[in-house]
């Protein structure tokens, strides 16, 4: 069995109000990575887990980088009234510990586009975390429609899994999992089934 090495809170342990600064690692506009299709995705600054391995270990700070302002709200908004924009992302970080942040930017994007964008999120809490943790994590929650949930583990890596990092981590359809009280996985996934060696080139 793999060993964990990430720390876990206690119920309601973490909260958003006591460890956000409403920072703002990056945003990046139309890219192919953070979920399906052309997406806008915005890295909150700050996370508790500490995951081994963690492939952002700069932004587990909660006061890295910038400030989070209407402005960038804006822009972000403009970059998603594009057609060929399928939706946006919040990952970091942990965006469930940034929730005034996103509950700012998910309810404007419900405001300004309905249901015709999608919203994605990474955390590392797992779905049934999430269901008995603090009503503002309920609230973020109740906004997504796809949540890729829990820790990344370092013993359980997995290079072939879509959209995931190890194998603990499950892409989870946020409507109908919340409709039936219980994780309801993405129907779309596609984990790749063979291994392929890194091409090495000799210089």
């Amino acid at each position: 069995m793999s060993k964990i090495t990430v720390r876990q809170p206690n119920l309601r342990e973490w909260e958003s109000k006591n460890v956000s600064k409403q920072q703002i690692a990056d945003y990046k506009a139309f890219n192919f990575v953070d979920g399906e299709g052309v997406r806008c995705s915005l890295y909150v600054s700050g996370c508790l887990f500490a995951c081994e391995g963690c492939y952002n270990r700069a932004i587990q700070n909660f006061n890295y980088g910038v400030p989070y302002t209407k402005e960038l709200e804006d822009q972000i908004i403009a970059d998603l009234s594009q057609d060929y924009v399928q939706g946006m992302t919040l990952l970091g970080g942990e965006p469930f510990l940034n929730t005034e942040v996103c509950l700012s930017l998910v309810k404007r994007i419900r405001i300004e586009f309905g249901d015709s964008k999608d919203i994605w999120a990474w955390s590392g809490y797992t779905l049934e975390q999430l269901l008995e943790e603090t009503p503002d994590k309920q609230e973020l929650l109740s906004y997504l429609d796809v949540l890729v949930d829990g820790p990344f583990i370092l013993g359980q890596k997995n290079l072939n899994l879509q959209f995931r990092g190890s194998s603990n981590q499950r892409i989870i359809d946020v409507v109908p999992s919340l409709e039936q009280g219980q994780a309801i996985l993405w129907a779309k996934c596609t984990d790749a089934t063979e291994t392929y060696e890194p091409i090495k080139k000799d210089i």
